[in-house]
C-alpha cells in the first residue's frame, strides 16, 4: 500500500533533521526552520486543532496567500487526520460561502483581518464553521481566535499527552481525503475534487523519481497554495527534503537574487512578463546598440519559427546574433534569476513556443508539464536536457495516458482523483472504467504529449486560473440591455467579451436619452451606448474575483440569429461566434498589457 503523505513527511524529518526546510521573510529579514522545527510546529497546530474538536476526516478551509502560516496550518490539518480545503484569497465572499458550506468545513484559517471580515459577512451562510483562526491579528473572544492562541493550546495539550498527534496519525490511511480543491465547471458551479493521501504520495514520489527535484535543490515558491500545482510542489518538497523558500509575486525578482534558487515553478504569465520586459528594453534602445539589438531579436524570431516548423537554428547571422546579443541577454537573466537556476517548470496553461524558444536561446531552460486538478496536477512533464518545446513531455511512470477516438486525452493511474465531492453522476461522467476524461485534445509525438485543443469550454487564462465563462455570461445577459454575451480568454492574459444588444430595451433607453438610431450598427458605435455597456461590465466585475473580471469588450453591430450563432434551443454556438468575429476578438489583445 502507498505511503501516506504524513508518513512521507515523518520519514523526511527523520533523515533531514536539522537541515533547513523552509525559508521565509519575517519583518523584512530572511528566517528559516529546520525539518525538526517545522515538524514540531506542525504537531503543535495539529494538537490545537484536536483540542478544538477536530476529528479524522473533518474538512478545514485555508483562505489566504502563500506564507509560512499557510504551510503550518496545512501540516497541522494533515497531522490531525483532517483534510485541507483550499480557497484563493481573491475569491469573493459568495464564492467562499459556497466552498465552505459545500465542504461543510468546521474551521477556517484566514490570513488577515480582510479575510476575517469577508467571512463575517457570510457567517449566516456557513453554519458549519465553529471557529475562524486568523494568521495575523487578534481574535474577537468568540468566533475568531488567533493562530498563536491555538498553538498555545496545542503546546499545553502535548505537554499533557506527548502522543496525542501520533495516535491520530496512526489512523490515517492512503485512501483518506487529504485535500479538497474546488475547480469551476462550465455550469459555473465549482466542483470539489477529492484528492487522497495516495494521490499526493504518488505525485510526490514520482517527481522525486524522475529527478525533477532533489534534496539539494532550493525551490522558490510564489504560486498560491490554493492551486493544485503548488500543492504538488509542496508534496514533492516533503518527499525530497529540499529547501523551500516562500515569496510573493510582488517581491519575486528581488527574492530570486537573494535566495538564488536552483529551480522555480510558474505559470506562463511570468515568462510572458519577463519576455516582454527584455524585448521592450532591447527594442527601445537607440543608435548602433538599438539597431544591433533589433536585428538580433528579428533573427531570433526567425530561428524560433524555424524550430516551430521542425528545423534547427543555424547559419552565420544566427551565430552573430547569439554571440553579440543573446549571450548578453543570457548573462543578464542569469544574474536576475540568482546565478544558479537549473531550470523553470511551467504549468497551469500552455506556454507560447515562441517565448519558450526565446528563453532557450538565452540559455534558460523551461520544462513544460501537463495535468489538471482531477489528475493531481502532474501527469506529464519534460525532463531537463531532454525537453521538447511545444510538448508537455513524457508521461510520469505509473500513469497511463491514451488518446480516445475523438482525440480526447484520457488518464489512468494513482494520480487520478477519487471522485468529485458528493457528485456521483458527474464523477461517473468524468471517470469511465478508471479512465479520467480530461476534455483536452492531444496527440503523442515519439512519446511526448502535445496538447492541441480543448473540448470543454472552461477557460484557462495565461495565468493558470480556471474560469467558467457561462457564469459570467449569465450575469451579463441578466442585464436588460444585453441580449447575449460570449466571454473569451483561453490562453490569454486577461478576459474579454463580445456582447449583442437587446433592440427593444435599447430603443426604450435611447428614447429616454433623447437619442435615435437607424440600426444596431449605428448604436453599437455610439459613445453613450458604449458607456452604458461599460457600466454593465463595471457592475458585473465588482462581484467577480479579480482574475474573472472582463478587461475589454466589443459591442457587436448585429443580433445573433437562430441557426447561425444560436442553436435550436437558443444556446450560443461559441466556436461559430469566435470564428465569425475573430477580428473583433484579436483587436482586444493588440498590445495586450494587463
Amino acid at each position: 500500500m502507498a505511503r501516506t503523505l504524513t508518513k512521507i513527511f515523518r520519514d523526511t524529518v527523520a533523515t533531514r533533521g536539522g537541515r533547513s526546510a523552509v525559508q521565509f521573510r519575517e519583518q523584512g529579514t530572511w528566517r528559516s526552520l529546520s525539518w525538526l522545527e517545522l515538524a514540531a510546529k506542525g504537531d503543535i497546530v495539529a494538537a490545537g486543532l484536536i483540542g478544538l474538536g477536530i476529528e479524522k476526516g473533518d474538512r478545514i478551509s485555508i483562505l489566504g496567500n502563500t506564507c509560512l502560516e499557510w504551510i503550518l496550518a496545512d501540516l497541522g490539518v494533515m497531522m490531525s487526520g483532517a483534510a485541507t480545503v483550499t480557497i484563493y484569497q481573491s475569491n469573493t465572499a459568495s464564492e467562499c460561502a459556497y466552498i465552505i458550506s459545500n465542504s461543510e468545513s468546521t474551521i477556517v484559517f484566514a490570513e488577515d483581518q480582510e479575510q476575517v471580515d469577508k467571512l463575517k459577512s457570510i457567517r449566516d451562510d456557513i453554519p458549519s464553521v465553529q471557529k475562524v483562526i486568523v494568521f495575523t491579528g487578534k481574535g474577537d473572544g468568540e468566533w475568531v481566535v488567533s493562530l498563536d492562541e491555538v498553538m498555545a493550546q496545542g503546546e499545553a495539550a502535548l505537554a499533557a499527552d506527548a502522543n496525542l498527534v501520533t495516535k491520530r496519525e496512526e489512523l490515517i490511511t492512503s485512501d483518506d481525503l487529504i485535500c479538497l480543491i474546488y475547480t469551476s465547471g462550465t455550469t459555473g458551479l465549482p466542483k470539489g475534487v477529492v484528492l487522497t493521501h495516495e494521490n499526493m504520495g504518488y505525485e510526490a514520489e514520482s517527481v522525486e523519481n524522475v529527478r525533477i527535484l532533489s534534496e539539494e535543490d532550493v525551490q522558490l515558491l510564489f504560486l498560491p497554495l490554493a492551486h493544485v500545482f503548488a500543492q504538488v510542489l509542496k508534496a514533492a518538497w516533503i518527499a525530497t527534503g529540499h529547501q523551500l523558500a516562500l515569496t510573493s509575486m510582488d517581491t519575486l525578482l528581488d527574492d530570486m537574487v537573494e535566495v538564488r534558487p536552483t529551480l522555480m515553478a510558474s505559470v506562463p504569465r511570468l515568462f510572458e512578463k519577463v519576455y516582454t520586459g527584455v524585448v521592450g528594453k532591447v527594442r527601445s534602445a537607440t543608435g548602433l546598440k538599438g539597431a544591433l539589438g533589433n536585428w538580433a531579436l528579428d533573427v531570433g524570431d526567425e530561428m524560433a519559427q524555424r524550430c516551430i516548423d521542425g528545423g534547427t537554428p543555424g547559419g552565420l547571422k544566427w551565430s552573430l546574433a547569439k554571440r553579440l546579443v543573446f549571450s548578453k541577454i543570457a548573462a543578464t537573466l542569469d544574474e536576475k534569476f540568482g546565478g544558479r537556476l537549473r531550470f523553470f517548470v511551467s504549468g497551469g496553461a500552455p506556454l507560447s513556443p515562441r517565448i519558450a524558444y526565446f528563453f532557450q536561446f538565452a540559455d534558460v531552460e523551461i520544462l513544460e508539464g501537463y495535468g489538471m486538478t482531477e489528475s493531481t496536477a502532474a501527469t506529464c512533464v519534460n525532463r531537463s536536457g531532454e525537453g521538447r518545446i511545444g510538448t508537455v513531455g513524457p508521461v510520469l511512470p505509473g500513469t497511463q495516458v491514451k488518446i480516445a477516438e475523438d482525440g480526447e486525452i484520457c488518464i489512468k493511474g494513482p494520480g487520478v482523483m477519487k471522485e468529485y465531492w458528493r457528485l456521483p453522476e458527474q464523477t461517473a461522467e468524468t471517470i469511465k472504467d478508471g479512465w479520467l476524461h480530461t476534455g483536452d485534445i492531444g496527440v503523442f509525438d515519439d512519446g511526448y504529449l502535445k496538447i492541441t485543443g480543448r473540448k470543454k469550454e472552461l477557460i484557462v487564462t495565461a495565468g493558470g486560473k480556471n474560469v467558467a465563462p457561462a457564469k459570467i455570461e449569465g450575469l451579463l445577459a441578466a442585464n436588460q440591455y444585453i441580449a447575449h454575451a460570449v466571454v473569451h480568454g483561453d490562453k490569454r492574459k486577461y478576459l474579454s467579451a463580445l456582447v449583442t444588444l437587446d433592440p427593444e430595451n435599447l430603443e426604450t433607453w435611447a428614447g429616454d436619452q433623447g437619442l435615435a438610431f437607424d440600426d444596431l450598427k449605428q448604436a453599437s458605435k455610439d459613445p453613450k451606448v458604449v458607456a452604458l455597456v461599460q457600466s454593465v461590465f463595471d457592475s458585473v466585475n465588482s462581484g467577480l474575483a479579480r482574475y474573472e473580471t472582463i478587461k475589454k469588450f466589443r459591442v457587436l453591430p448585429v443580433e445573433f440569429e437562430l441557426g447561425d450563432e444560436l442553436t435550436p434551443t437558443l444556446k450560443v454556438k461559441r466556436n461559430v461566434v469566435e470564428k465569425k468575429f475573430s477580428e473583433d476578438i484579436d483587436s482586444m489583445y493588440d498590445g495586450e498589457s494587463f
